[in-house]
């Protein structure tokens, strides 16, 4: 598997699982804990976002 593919994986992973987290977010009947699912599940999305990006060559991070 090539690096591409492998970033590609990774992307596809952590949107999967921010995807979960967000779904058990909206079933937790604590309100505390679906806001600490929804910001983790961001955090994740915005991560994913920024390595897909970076595997397309549209950002380079700071060095």
């Amino acid at each position: 598997m090539s690096g591409t593919d492998e970033s590609r994986g990774r992307v596809r992973q952590m949107r999967e699982k921010a995807k979960e987290l967000d779904e058990a977010a909206g079933r937790s009947s604590d309100p505390k804990e679906a806001q600490r699912l929804k910001d983790k599940a961001q955090r994740l999305k915005a991560q994913s976002d920024q390595e897909s990006a970076m595997g397309t060559g549209d950002i380079y991070p700071d060095v």
